[in-house]
């Protein structure tokens, strides 16, 4: 909606042109080009303030809105029609290597200055609060806020989601805070 033309997107939109980069920078990766691919992530946090590691693997139809801030390691791997707001962090947990960092699936939305960390799955279809600190997995089409994150609804009975809150993008319906 804020996007009026495609030349608007493709001239002024960070999160847009970022993830295009990372696009160009992991190819490199994958063909062996990895000093190349460095150089590149380098340029554009520097530039976007956006730092994705050009080993990390990003789906289609990603929205990085506003992109300011926003970290993703290594081992990550980010699904199809996921959304993510400014100010997070998929980062792992000090482990020095292997498969360290956060697995997310296809339309999830992430709220702004979420941390997600470690080798944690989240599930298709979930939503993520604002200011939420993930160490655990979260099952599909749930809810998950605070610090430490918990279900919406209880680990027990959560409340499940009818709708992928990343096309939705709907921040407010939380149906109970009571975990």
């Amino acid at each position: 909606p804020a996007c009026s033309t495609m030349a608007h997107c493709l001239l002024y939109y960070k999160g847009f042109l970022a993830c295009q980069a990372h696009r160009a920078a992991h190819r490199l990766w994958g063909a062996g080009r990895r000093a190349l691919a460095l150089f590149l992530q380098s340029r554009v946090s520097e530039v976007f303030a956006v730092d994705i590691h050009p080993g990390a693997r990003i789906g289609k139809g990603i929205l990085l809105d506003h992109a300011t801030g926003l970290v993703v390691g290594e081992t990550a791997v980010v699904g199809d029609d996921v959304s993510i707001l400014h100010n997070v962090t998929l980062g792992g947990t000090g482990k020095e290597s292997g498969d360290r960092h956060p697995k997310i699936g296809d339309g999830v939305l992430v709220g702004a200055g979420t941390q997600i960390l470690g080798n944690v799955r989240i599930g298709s279809g979930a939503k993520i609060g604002a200011g939420s600190v993930v160490l655990r997995d979260v099952p599909p089409r749930t809810t998950a806020v605070g610090n430490p994150a918990k279900l919406v609804g209880g680990k027990e009975n959560p409340v499940k989601l009818d709708k992928m809150p990343s096309l939705t993008m709907d921040h407010i319906s939380w149906s109970d805070y009571v975990i």
